[in-house]
């Protein structure tokens, strides 16, 4: 028999956890690397850094994943460096007395929903925009004190992570996300078990682990659905951020608005208002209201008045796509038993998501979060007038411009965008209590004074590390698909810390139009490779998965990049994500935003930028249309010229290689005799002066508190007094007015001009001349008083529709019995051809605005 030279069987392989125990001395770091305070206060950074410098490197800046792999060795030297433990002390005693300071009982308190959280890189939870928008959020609630609570799904694999194919394709790549290695916590009950919140779906519950997540002094509850409770049906739910289909969408909404809310409940937490951060989590609505009615007995239009009043509605999107339509057999399948138990039809509860009730339109989820939140409010000025266009249909009897939507521009969390090297700057300049009085400008007045060149060195010194940056990413191989070994140190060699650095991060989405600078490739070339004036394109971004047309605009940015001309002159920077973007937004001299006019709600990359002592060049929208100086940054027109999208992309093109040529580079490359360039650092301090002071999270939260919560909270207190007595009067007389809406009876109506003849046509009268109006109205059963506007129009011969000019509400004169006597003078101010009507409405003292209850009629 022949001997067999090698024979084995199957291992059976054991799994064992090693965790390290921290001594006593370091074990307070622990409650330390599971607070997010951390990721913006940089002192908290650093020390992490020191304790093990390639090892923060390695864990990617997560100081869970550092604490867990420090070895015996290094932590016995750490408990030996009596220098290092004298930091550690020193920012466990900061972060102690940053945690010391209770809410402002002064705020209302605040619920806040929302699909993303952008908080860190370590925590991938986030896509974009939103995300860090209410990252940055909840990082400034914990700043500004307010006693607000947050709640969201926490996803296993995230938003997909971006390769490149050696072709320039995007590669979606979900990673699954290891929780016991993320700077959360799983919420436990009394007896230390696992708290799981049972969520009735459709024939089953859906069991929800429950991870808390501390932002300084915010709570971050999140919910998770991948566990061995669930059907494998129903584990994915919370696998992908917006990933699946629609049915998995709903599922997802459904479980963050019902599952959100009864979370809450289990936890005691009750707040004065309910912040929708997006359409997405319109559904906590729907359990409050189940809460009101079966829990104290409302019926369902009581419930509404008290929901209502409690609820805030933002809206971040003028982009279609941006909005969730759900088909009506699907909403069906998921919230078709939820109207019987409400009180009302189905019929009833579905209109509730139509501009048009009665219609077949899909189920919106914004028209959802309008009819059951009182406030409702764009992101920026622009973006209040268009979200008024965009919303007008709900509320047919008001044109946009009459509409309640209001707007809090978005802003940015200073202290997590803004570079250790200019918040040392910042530091040194400003006075001790700079963070407190963000919103001042006075308080930024001092940067003027800083000396050029000390400006200048940290600008040059940012960029160095930015380069630095992307050495290391090009040596690790991140590009290794598109280019060869050779490629990859011509391009090194082509960075330049003198070049002109200008950043483009977005989504890539076609309307935000990353393919501008390219209409013209032989003008770019030239532009690119003038020795006089180098400059360099960096690109950065993500294509939803579902999103051809913007990954075809990944790939021209790619292609591009690769031709001779622009190797090393135009880049694309693979995985935007929150790390690559602070490199970005401190890295360059110019951030470039050029969206279709009107398509960008707020946007705040920019603001980012600037915090840095970047400029940006943008067009006039979002936020740049309210911040835009001519001595502080450019702007492309916000003149739409050309109906045709391809006119206008050339000509916008032309204008920023224009302003390129002409402009900026020799702006930019004008030095002194001590080689710096007087008036760009001039351009810097200018932005940061007289521009950063209204575009942080300090001065956005303090808007939110005076516009919106506390009106919100001080309605909600009064509807909800006495047993919600208000609350059924309020819906007792709404219910009697449509009762009797159809009865009223309009008597006469009577239009006279100065000498007293009657108006019954067209007429032509001088400005300035005055118009008597009488009006009668009989309001048979009805109990309340009614009002009469007349509203004036102009017809807009490019839209062919009538323009809303001015609405004025007549006087009531007096009263007998049913009839209602209005009577008013009305004096003409301008010339021009107009149109007339008068316009019926219900009133009552308590309606917080005249949409609360839009009820029109044209007479």
């Amino acid at each position: 028999m022949r001997t067999i030279n090698s024979h084995t069987n199957a291992p059976d392989w054991r799994t064992i956890h090693s965790k390290l125990e921290l001594s006593e001395k370091l074990s307070p770091l622990t409650d330390l690397i599971h607070n997010l305070w951390w990721s913006w206060n940089a002192e908290a950074t650093e020390l992490f850094e020191a304790l093990d410098p390639g090892l923060w490197q390695a864990c990617e800046r997560n100081p869970v994943l550092l604490l867990q792999h420090l070895t015996l060795e290094r932590i016995q030297e750490i408990l030996n460096d009596e220098g290092l433990m004298k930091r550690i002390g020193e920012v466990l005693s900061l972060f102690r007395e940053y945690m010391s300071r209770e809410p402002d009982q002064a705020k209302p308190t605040v619920a806040y929903f929302s699909m993303e959280y952008g908080l860190t890189n370590v925590l991938k939870i986030y896509s974009g925009g939103l995300g860090i928008l209410a990252g940055d959020y909840l990082k400034e609630a914990s700043d500004s004190r307010v006693d607000l609570t947050g709640v969201g799904l926490l996803f296993r694999y995230g938003y997909f992570r971006q390769t490149l194919s050696p072709d320039g394709h995007q590669i979606a790549e979900y990673q699954p996300q290891n929780f016991e290695e993320l700077p959360i916590r799983q919420v436990l009950r009394e007896d230390g078990s696992p708290l799981i919140l049972a969520v009735p779906y459709p024939g089953r519950n859906i069991y929800a682990n429950i991870w808390k997540v501390n932002i300084g002094r915010i709570e971050l509850y999140l919910m998770d659905t991948d566990n061995n409770m669930n059907s494998d049906l129903d584990r994915p739910i919370t696998h992908e951020l917006y990933g699946g289909d629609l049915e998995n969408r709903i599922k997802q909404e459904y479980l963050l608005g019902i599952g959100g809310i009864r979370l809450l409940n289990t936890l005691g937490i009750r707040k004065e208002v309910y912040h929708c951060n997006e359409g997405h989590v319109a559904f906590i609505n729907i359990q409050r209201l189940l809460d009101l009615i079966e829990g104290k007995g409302l019926e369902f239009n009581q419930a509404l008045e008290v929901v209502r009043a409690s609820g805030l509605y933002t809206v971040h999107t003028p982009v279609p796509a941006g909005h969730d339509y759900f088909d009506e057999a699907l909403l069906g399948k998921y919230m078709g038993s939820y109207p019987a138990r409400l009180g009302i039809s189905w019929q009833e509860f579905v209109d509730m998501g139509r501009a048009d009730p009665g219609s077949q339109e899909k189920f919106s989820m914004s028209v959802f979060a309008l009819n059951t939140c009182l406030q409702a409010n764009g992101v920026s000025l622009l973006h209040e007038k268009v979200s008024r266009v965009m919303f007008q249909p709900v509320w047919k009897g008001y044109f946009a411009e009459e509409l309640y939507v209001g707007h809090v521009t978005n802003g940015v969390h200073m202290p997590t965008w803004t570079s250790r090297e200019m918040k040392a700057l910042y530091k040194e300049t400003f006075s001790p209590d700079f963070y407190t009085h963000q919103s001042d400008a006075a308080e930024w007045s001092p940067i003027q004074s800083v000396p050029d060149e000390k400006l200048w060195k940290i600008r040059l010194d940012l960029k160095k590390l930015f380069i630095r940056y992307l050495q290391q990413q090009f040596k690790a191989g991140a590009m290794k698909n598109r280019f060869s070994p050779a490629e990859v140190y011509g391009v090194i060699e082509r960075f330049n810390a003198n070049a002109l650095f200008v950043g483009f991060g977005r989504r890539f989405a076609t309307y935000k139009r990353a393919q501008l600078l390219f209409s013209d490739t032989d003008r770019l070339a030239k532009l690119v490779n003038n020795e006089q004036y180098p400059v360099i394109f960096l690109f950065a971004g993500k294509a939803h998965p579902a999103d051809g047309a913007g990954q075809d605009l990944i790939k021209r940015v790619i292609d591009i990049s690769r031709m001779p001309e622009f190797l090393g002159k135009i880049l694309f920077l693979e995985d935007y994500d929150m790390q690559l973007a602070k490199r970005m937004i401190s890295g360059v001299d110019i951030w470039l935003n050029t969206p279709v006019q009107l398509m960008e709600a707020s946007g705040t990359s920019g603001q980012k930028a600037l915090m840095n002592g970047a400029l940006n060049f943008s067009v006039l929208d979002g936020w740049w249309y309210e911040a835009f100086r001519e001595d502080a940054g450019w702007a492309l027109s916000d003149k739409q010229i050309y109906d045709n999208e391809a006119y206008q992309d050339l000509l916008d093109a032309e204008y920023i290689y224009h302003t390129f040529e002409h402009t900026i580079l020799p702006l930019y490359y004008k030095r002194d005799q001590n080689e710096i360039p007087a008036d760009w650092i001039q351009y810097i301090k200018n932005s940061i002066a007289h521009i950063a002071p209204q575009y942080t999270t300090k001065r956005m939260m303090d808007e939110y508190t005076n516009k919106f919560y506390r009106p919100l909270a001080d309605r909600t207190r009064y509807i909800s007094e006495n047993q919600f007595e208000k609350a059924k009067e309020l819906a007792a007389w709404k219910e009697q007015t449509v009762a009797g809406w159809d009865g009223v009876e309009v008597v006469s109506i009577a239009m006279t001009d100065t000498k007293g003849q009657a108006l019954t046509g067209p007429s032509l009268l001088l400005n300035g001349n005055e118009v008597t109006i009488e009006i009668v109205i009989d309001r048979k059963e009805m109990k309340e008083n009614l009002g009469i506007d007349m509203v004036l129009t102009s017809y807009d011969p490019e839209t062919h529709t009538n323009r809303f000019v001015a609405s004025t509400e007549l006087t009531l004169a007096k009263e007998e019995g049913s009839r209602l006597y209005f009577s008013d003078r009305y004096v003409i101010r301008q010339s021009g051809i107009f149109s007339y009507a008068f316009r019926m409405f219900p009133k009552n003292k308590d309606m917080a605005h005249r949409m609360d209850f839009a009820y029109i009629r044209w007479i």
